[in-house]
């Protein structure tokens, strides 16, 4: 029988007891985790402002000739040259050296993009396909799994939308922030997040129904100072700019999270209220998606009610999961989750619907696609084509990768695309940017293809598919 070299016991083994007690620390009291928190913040505060101005507001990197035209404005480096040359005014660039590469700023990317889709070839997609007329598409990106890639896949379609030109709006639903974060959005409470257009939806339901009682001649249930203040609150005034000129963002923060326990509460004090649709009710109401072109919601890692109301208001859903046993049984349970709770919902809606003779209620997303994330392909080839059998058309055929890029970025509270491609070999960079690009053009399909369904369909307002005639 083989042995190994190393004959010592494992180290867990001939533990004296006086010896552990020796490095214990005094019991910790819920005074303690305060002491935690706050350090832990400071910890943040300080790795967060890698990539930052000194002032510590975040900033975007410059984009060379070199990237521009490969993978922003189809053009020869050539033509692109000569293009800004006969073209003075505009934006021309700036170089590190004498004669060296010329950088430009997103912004004036656009601007060049916008030069060129209307004085250059008609032959080329210069601008993305954006029908006249149409609301944005929305986007979330679920999975009840923690550490799926969740985050990171939804600010990386977001960066990519925005390079291809699109205005872009994220929302954050998670709690904890991590996309705020990557975005540089610094929320002072609940009253930043999207809590306000909640409960002004609650606010309103409550209003319409004091309506309704005051006909009846019954006593108007109160609202409180909350609900008051929710009432003059819009989508609008909780939007921020971001670094990137065409992402913008509701951001998120712990505070979010009461969310989760008031929205039962109000349920159970008016039952007509459809909680679920309190975003995409917020949304439509204060014209939000006539204003972006996508718009991305990260969900908590929960199906809980901030996540029930971004997939009520989703188009397409997007489901990250890892090529492992795990978490492929635990997404089966999340779209078992899925099944469970919107069928509840529709069979409770449509009961009444069908004694007064209304319209029912009927759950439908444009497009639902799982997404293999932090894929190893040396590894995981044979798992992934197993779920690839299972799932079908449902599994997204491109994995993304992890690569030192990826891992880089990650470090660096940066997306992928705002990492400097001369930080790494070309090869790396070009690698760990294609499983990103990938991504983004299967997740493009789905948009247009989307949209395209719609525009075929005559429709000029967002497609109500949630109510059914009887």
């Amino acid at each position: 029988m083989a042995q190994t070299g190393d004959s010592s016991p494992p180290p867990y083994f001939n533990i004296s007891p006086d010896a552990a007690l020796t490095e214990m620390d005094e019991p910790v009291s819920t005074g303690g985790f305060a002491g935690l928190a706050a350090r832990c913040v400071q910890g943040r505060d300080d790795l967060q402002t890698w990539g930052h101005q000194e002032e510590g507001g975040k900033t975007l990197r410059l984009f060379s000739t070199w990237e521009i035209t490969k993978y922003l404005i189809p053009v020869a480096q050539a033509h692109f040259r000569r293009v800004l040359r006969a073209n003075p005014d505009l934006p021309q660039g700036r170089s590190e050296t004498e004669g060296g590469a010329k950088w430009f700023s997103l912004d004036e990317v656009l601007a060049l993009r916008a030069h060129f889709a209307a004085e250059g070839s008609r032959s080329k997609e210069y601008l993305p396909y954006r029908p006249k007329g149409l609301p944005a598409k929305i986007t979330a990106v679920a999975n009840f799994k923690g550490g799926v890639g969740k985050t990171s896949t939804a600010a990386h379609l977001a960066m990519s939308a925005a390079l291809d030109g699109y205005r872009v709006l994220i929302i954050d639903l998670d709690s904890q922030g991590s996309m705020t974060s990557i975005f540089g959005g610094k929320i002072a409470d609940e009253w930043e997040t999207v809590f306000p257009l909640i409960a002004r939806d609650y606010a309103l339901g409550l209003q319409a129904e004091n309506r309704r009682r005051v006909e009846r001649g019954d006593t108007p249930l109160p609202l409180d100072d909350v609900l008051d203040t929710a009432l003059n609150k819009t989508a609008q005034d909780l939007i921020r700019k971001t670094h990137w000129p065409n992402i913008d963002l509701i951001g998120a923060q712990l505070n979010l999270y009461w969310a989760e326990f008031q929205i039962p509460v109000w349920r159970t004090k008016l039952r007509g209220w459809k909680l679920w649709e309190a975003l995409s009710g917020a949304l439509e109401r204060d014209g939000v998606l006539n204003e972006y072109d996508v718009v991305i919601l990260d969900t908590p890692p929960a199906l809980g009610y901030l996540t029930i109301n971004g997939l009520a208001a989703a188009d397409i859903l997007l489901v990250p999961l890892g090529a492992s046993f795990l978490e492929f049984d635990s997404t089966g349970r999340f779209f078992d989750m899925l099944h469970s709770t919107f069928h509840s919902i529709e069979e409770g809606e449509n009961l009444a619907a069908r004694a007064l003779g209304r319209p029912e209620t009927r759950f439908e997303w444009d497009a639902v696609r799982a997404v293999i994330t932090r894929y190893d392909g040396a590894q995981q080839a044979e798992l992934a084509a197993l779920m690839q059998g299972y799932l079908g058309r449902t599994l997204s055929p491109w994995r993304q990768d992890y690569t030192a890029l990826v891992g880089q970025a990650g470090e660096q509270v940066n997306g992928i695309y705002e990492a400097d491609y001369r930080d790494f070999n070309r090869d790396t960079y070009a690698r760990g940017r294609r499983t990103f690009d990938e991504t983004y053009a299967g997740f493009k399909r789905l948009l247009l293809g989307s949209w395209r369904r719609d525009e075929l369909a005559g429709a000029t307002t967002r497609p109500v598919r949630r109510q059914e005639a009887v």
